[in-house]
């Protein structure tokens, strides 16, 4: 008489061969799946105190560096400053606004933090229906402000 896990193996290896007939006999030669790179990783446990601290650790320097590239109150005035002295004219009626090649000088002046910004990319997706190819400052400033 067989055991009880003598007769699971036995019907595991039965499925298995069976499995392989009907699936053609063709083994997966695809092992990309083995290079994909691990992106989950499990939280420490509580007993875990040195993987704790250093999630922590990671955590706070990770933070300090996006808090050193958001644009501070004064390179945010100064970016409106820079951004009102090369408007472009006409003004639609209240709306000050820039062509491209203005919006790249402000960009050259606006500082390193500010650099990100200044693209042909952002540039093009705010620009709508104005008939001299310019964009609003405000909503230019806007975006920084909601992106910075």
């Amino acid at each position: 008489k067989k055991s009880e896990q003598e007769l699971k193996d036995e019907e595991m290896e039965l499925f298995t061969k069976y499995y392989m007939e009907w699936k053609g006999g063709r083994k997966s030669g695809n092992t990309s799946y083995t290079n994909i790179p691990r992106f989950y990783y499990r939280l420490p446990a509580e007993d875990e105190i040195l993987l704790q601290k250093l999630r922590e650790e990671s955590r706070a320097v990770f933070l300090q560096r996006k808090s050193r590239e958001l644009l501070d109150n004064e390179e945010l005035q100064n970016l409106w400053f820079l951004l009102d002295k090369h408007q472009t004219i006409p003004m639609i009626g209240e709306e000050a606004m820039i062509n491209y090649e203005n919006f790249l000088k402000v960009g050259e002046k606006a500082g390193p933090k500010c650099k990100q910004f200044f693209t042909a990319k952002i540039f093009a997706k705010l620009l709508h229906n104005d008939p001299y190819g310019r964009i609003s400052i405000m909503q230019f400033f806007n975006y920084v402000m909601r992106k910075g």
